[in-house]
């Protein structure tokens, strides 16, 4: 099969001919139909985030079950499935108490001696986050994809696999952002786009997206921001302050910047809540004023929106096939697995929300 592989950091994925082996008893064997092109990739790509090399990377993915192994119950051969790179085990403390996002069970990657499930002569090939969808195939674990209804269009369906989940997770899950209240998001890209989507679903009284772009800034309005505030026009925690009366009671960080990080925090009203979403490179230290904390304000991570994805993302699909879930403006364009790295390049500009590869083109 056609796979898009990283060979070294800070450079272009080449195109190559990567093997796949077949289902072991609970994993899943996908045709890929779509995946979109993450920012989250371009991390690893530019070294931000470590992983061993070579890899097949993309983690943001639909497709079409091919085969499946002998204890697989969850998928069969014909469903139309979603990935999820938080694969669960679904028996360790934290898949037990609900929190199925923070598993790392080894029990869903292939054991030390097991013959890898991507193979590439005469070296090794790496699965990235248990996924590697930048490739024709997937064969992942079933605690990996969840089958959805098949009159979901596919590409809108990668989405979910990732900024989606993630963005709207963050607002519904990890702050648990109740009807009137305020939020603000910073970054209107794929997954800043998404949590404003959230926040309008789950009834935030004032929604203020935060951003450089004002193209981006005019698509958060659709979106459901009912505010946009640009930093070009002067210091965007002032903006929020002022439009707020005091600061929001939730705000997302969907960047992974130190400086937007701490603007995020100090947008915050008393008893408010941060979240950080984007990917702060590793090292990174974060600065707070620690007399912030006497007005019960908080700081939190959010990894994967919290997902419990079997059951959110089929609510997901739904949200999306009754109008209420903004998919197809997410989509900045359709590209063929060889336009992989421009890609990239349009990720770098900043100006796009998400181009998505599909397999069909």
């Amino acid at each position: 099969m056609k796979a898009a592989v990283l060979r070294q950091v800070k450079t272009p994925l080449e195109i190559e001919d990567v093997q796949i082996n077949k289902p072991g008893p609970h994993e899943v064997l996908i045709r890929t139909a779509a995946a979109g092109v993450c920012h989250s990739d371009l991390h690893f790509v530019e070294g931000s985030y470590p992983y061993p090399l070579p890899a097949v990377l993309g983690h943001e993915s639909a497709g079409v079950v091919e085969q499946v192994g002998s204890e697989v119950r969850t998928v069969k051969p014909g469903d139309h499935v979603i990935t999820c790179l938080s694969a669960f085990c679904g028996h360790c403390e934290h898949c037990l108490t609900g929190h199925m996002s923070l598993c790392v069970s080894p029990e869903t990657k292939r054991q030390k001696g097991d013959e890898p499930r991507l193979l590439q002569e005469p070296a090794g090939m790496n699965q990235f986050l248990n996924l590697s969808s930048f490739a024709e195939q997937m064969l992942i674990h079933e605690h990996a994809c969840v089958a959805v209804r098949k009159d979901m269009p596919l590409d809108r369906a990668a989405l979910i696999g990732c900024s989606v989940t993630t963005g709207v997770g963050a607002v519904i899950q990890t702050s648990n952002v109740r009807a009137g209240e305020t939020v603000a998001v910073i970054g209107c890209g794929g997954v800043g786009l998404a949590a404003i989507n959230g926040a309008a679903i789950a009834g935030a009284g004032r929604i203020i997206a935060v951003d450089m772009v004002g193209s981006k800034l005019n698509l958060a309005k659709q979106f459901g921001a009912t505010d946009v505030v640009n930093p070009a026009d002067g210091d965007p925690v002032k903006q929020v302050m002022d439009l707020t009366g005091g600061g929001v009671h939730h705000s997302f960080e969907a960047i992974g910047l130190k400086a937007t990080t701490e603007q995020a925090f100090r947008m915050l009203r008393r008893g408010g809540t941060c979240n950080v979403i984007g990917m702060i490179p590793v090292g990174t230290m974060i600065e707070l004023h620690g007399a912030d904390f006497l007005g019960e304000k908080r700081i939190q991570g959010s990894l994967m929106g919290s997902n419990r994805f079997p059951v959110d993302m089929p609510r997901l699909v739904d949200f999306y096939m009754s109008g209420k879930l903004k998919l197809d403006d997410l989509i900045s364009r359709r590209i063929k697995l060889n336009q992989v790295n421009e890609a990239f390049d349009e990720l770098k500009k900043g100006e796009l929300a998400r181009s998505v590869i599909m397999f069909d083109a």
